[in-house]
């Protein structure tokens, strides 16, 4: 993959936001935005590669948004406070950071899945000209 993976962040938290902004600029990535609100992340085009999902967006829970991002084959990781007792069996093979976490967590984390990305390349490419549209494969990692 020879550009950066645009990630969009959907965080509630303005320190966190931050913080994740500065981290995924120096480790290579390019955020495609940070969304605040449940409604506009599901309101959203399609212009990034991957996630990172608080999973309590202003007292909503973010699932619905994961479901959308899995059924387009978008790559996503939680980010909770609540580790992984707070995810949904739907999600449970979702990769998850419990809150806080270090930054090479998240980079960790993040190279796990983008094989899943650079998988889906291909087909990215193919689709970016028509529709916009991320790439696909499996979550599978967990960090604590």
């Amino acid at each position: 993959m020879s550009a950066k993976p645009r990630v969009l962040i959907v965080e509630d938290e303005v320190v966190v936001a931050l913080f994740l902004e500065d981290v995924l600029d120096e480790f290579g990535y390019r955020v495609a935005g940070v969304v605040t609100q449940l409604d506009d992340a599901m309101a959203r085009d399609v212009d990034y590669d991957l996630a990172v999902l608080d999973v309590h967006i202003n007292g909503r829970n973010v699932f619905d948004f994961a479901d959308v991002l899995v059924a387009r084959g978008i790559p996503f990781v939680f980010a909770t406070g609540y580790g992984e007792r707070g995810i949904p069996e739907r999600h449970r093979a979702s990769p998850v950071l419990q809150k806080p976490f270090q930054p090479d967590e998240l980079k960790r984390v993040l190279e796990e899945i983008l094989p899943a990305l650079r998988d889906g390349q291909n087909n990215k490419d193919d689709r970016n000209d028509k529709d916009n549209r991320g790439g696909k494969g499996s979550n599978t990692i967990h960090a604590t």
